[in-house]
């Protein structure tokens, strides 16, 4: 992450090794407890950092375990204020550096799927009980390994939708698509239309009950032996692959 303007988007780093690099559907499954990281890009530059763990990959898909308090990092302006925290006018004028912390949000089952522009979060309660889906509009996602560890890079087409258990929906951060696409010298969202349409794709197989809106997984449980590391794994701000 540049500690330059927001603005800009180098390419990626000269002479870095090469990563093996597939698509979710093409990748040599990941092995379950493999320790991943799930990475957020605008197009070459890094905004977001979470780690977790994988629990599955077939041909359903890749599955992660992303758990509250993992180590992560996120890209704030050098007064350690986020995207969210300011007008996108405002943040296209920071300088910006990416700042390790840890992910104080929820416990995260995330499905990437083999094909798709999207990924789907199962979130639970404090009490372990299942509470709603989350369907995160994103680009389709790229796997790689590189010697010690695998990671899924993407990136967020800010859209998103909540469904509930009764599988009643609505859409999340309408505002930000709208408020961000005026300035398309500087955001990474190129067709805003393809972007809903995935949802509404999406949303067909929500109100059909279908996969994977069915159940499916909603009484997961992590594998208790999985160890989560107290800082980032090397390799975590590896260039794009």
């Amino acid at each position: 992450m540049p500690d330059s303007p927001a603005v800009n988007d180098p390419g990626p780093e000269k002479g870095a090794a090469d990563p093996v690099v597939r698509g979710v559907g093409s990748a040599a499954p990941y092995l379950p407890g493999e320790l991943v990281v799930h990475r957020s890009f605008t197009t070459s530059r890094l905004v977001f950092v979470r780690t977790g763990h994988v629990v599955g990959h077939d041909e359903r898909g890749l599955r992660l375990w992303i758990p509250h308090g993992c180590p992560m990092a996120v890209e704030l302006s050098v007064d350690g204020r986020g995207l969210r925290d300011m007008p996108f006018a405002e943040w296209i004028r920071q300088r910006t550096e990416m700042t390790t912390t840890v992910w104080r949000g929820p416990n995260i089952f995330m499905l990437v799927p083999p094909e798709g522009a999207h990924s789907v979060w199962w979130f639970w309660d404090w009490q372990g009980r299942f509470v709603r889906w989350y369907i995160n509009l994103e680009e389709p996602a790229v796997t790689w390994r590189d010697e010690n560890l695998v990671g899924v890079d993407t990136t967020d087409h800010d859209l998103d939708l909540w469904v509930t258990p009764e599988h009643t929906w609505e859409w999340k951060d309408e505002h930000e698509l709208a408020e961000r696409i005026a300035y398309p010298d500087h955001y990474w969202v190129r067709d805003p239309d393809a972007v809903r349409a995935e949802g509404e794709r999406l949303l067909r197989l929500v109100e059909a009950r279908a996969f994977p809106f069915d159940g499916t997984w909603t009484d997961f449980r992590p594998d208790p032996a999985w160890h989560m590391p107290d800082t980032l794994p090397d390799g975590w701000d590896r260039p794009r692959a």
